[in-house]
């Protein structure tokens, strides 16, 4: 391991990978109009000045964009993986050479690695948490109380970590609000559907080169990471067929042209899996008992648990890695299984998860966010908040401005006519 900065706190793979993680994050930089925008204000106006935020979020070059505008805005910010397969080590090297921010971030790092570097992350003591999955604000409510009392709010990127935020809500344990941002209109109808579509995809392609086109592409999960997956792969030319437990979210599935089916049923026909639940074991060992010998199977939902990845290594006699990110289970029948990424985000793992056009729309949300609850946390109860209205609107203002997008308008007449009851027919 190269040496760092003196002045630096940090555990990184190599500071000399620096100038290649300065290209990456300037490339992205140009698809991220919106948190340029936001950075040139944090920047005049001081909004974070003397405020520490911990931050477990995927070390990607659209992130060290967003921890850029934070600092810029005079946060004080430390930096951790929020998945081991994730971090973009570059990136992570130049956050620390270039802009004195300290990272934990190792991509491969092992789980007392992970779980090391969340520790660091939150001997800063923030004030603020930012989550993408929650394991940030789990660790503060199980191993890290003596950091609680700092702490005045927090935010979460994820699906996943809203979930396990509001059932701490629902506990009473959660010590402090927290705005899901992962709910905004513009995050989740943009980021989870095109961003989690077009990135699994790419995921998948990248560590496989395979063919989708004519092959049978089982997505598990309608919601909006499901949509775009299911969207993108039949772009692709794949026959796509859905498994819901959701009757709605299922027959809008069905009403998008996609073949809808139960999981035993879609095992026998797959050759291609994703799971986007959320939940666990969706893949289990019924499953691979009926999957066709060399199918693939891989997750794009947060953690690895949705692919039952125990009960695959009792199935099989033998396992070996035949590309980087494919390792190839042998089943005690002879047939082979598949597995991407350790069962971990695809689209992360052997891709580089979502688009910095579309990032731009969520870290700009994160963004926003952190600045209303230094502003407003006072008046916050220990809940999770959705994103002000007026900010997610505001984002999807400011993202169509930065495309040259001019819309209309309500003229005085017809607000008056939206508000009012009394013209009819």
């Amino acid at each position: 391991m190269s040496t760092t900065p003196a002045s630096v706190n940090c555990d990184i793979k190599n500071i000399e990978l620096a100038d290649l993680g300065r290209k990456r994050l300037d490339f992205a930089n140009q698809s991220m109009k919106v948190l340029q925008a936001i950075r040139k204000e944090f920047i005049k106006n001081q909004p974070l000045k003397g405020i520490r935020i911990s931050a477990c979020l995927h070390v990607t070059a659209e992130t060290g964009n967003l921890a850029i505008c934070l600092r810029d805005g005079g946060a004080e910010v430390a930096l951790c993986a929020s998945n081991p397969l994730s971090t973009q080590d570059d990136v992570a090297a130049c956050l620390v050479r270039d802009f004195g921010i300290p990272v934990f971030a190792i991509k491969g790092e092992d789980n007392e690695t992970y779980y090391s570097h969340i520790t660091a992350a939150l001997d800063h003591k923030p004030h603020i948490t930012m989550d993408d999955g929650a394991d940030l604000v789990s660790c503060v409510l199980t191993k890290r109380l003596d950091v609680a009392d700092s702490i005045i709010g927090g935010t979460e990127e994820t699906t996943t970590g809203v979930i396990r935020l509001r059932a701490m809500a629902k506990e009473g344990v959660l010590r402090y609000p927290i705005i899901a941002v992962n709910d905004a209109a513009t995050k989740h109808l943009f980021d989870n559907r095109y961003g989690t579509g077009q990135s699994t995809v790419d995921g998948v392609v990248r560590a496989t080169n395979i063919l989708l086109a004519g092959s049978k592409f089982v997505v598990a999960g309608y919601g909006w990471c499901g949509r775009g997956l299911a969207m993108r792969a039949r772009g692709m030319g794949a026959e796509v067929i859905v498994t819901e437990i959701e009757p709605t979210r299922a027959l809008e599935a069905v009403m998008d042209g996609f073949r809808v089916m139960s999981m035993a049923e879609a095992a026998k026909l797959g050759d291609v899996f994703v799971t986007v639940t959320g939940d666990k074991s969706v893949l289990a060992k019924e499953h691979f008992e009926l999957m066709k010998d060399g199918a693939i199977v891989a997750n794009s939902g947060h953690f690895n648990v949705e692919i039952d990845i125990p009960a695959l290594e009792r199935m099989s006699s033998s396992k070996r890695t035949t590309r980087p990110f494919v390792e190839e289970y042998s089943l005690k029948d002879g047939r082979k299984i598949n597995l991407l990424g350790e069962g971990r985000l695809i689209n992360l793992a052997a891709a580089e998860g979502h688009p910095a056009a579309v990032m731009d729309m969520s870290f700009a949300n994160q963004a926003l966010s952190v600045e209303y609850l230094v502003k407003n946390y006072n008046q916050l109860q220990k809940v999770v908040y959705a994103v002000p209205e007026d900010l997610d609107k505001r984002v999807a203002r400011m993202k169509l401005e930065s495309m040259g997008i001019k819309i209309d308008r309500l003229t005085p007449e017809q607000e008056e006519y939206l508000a009012s009851w009394s013209e009819g027919t």
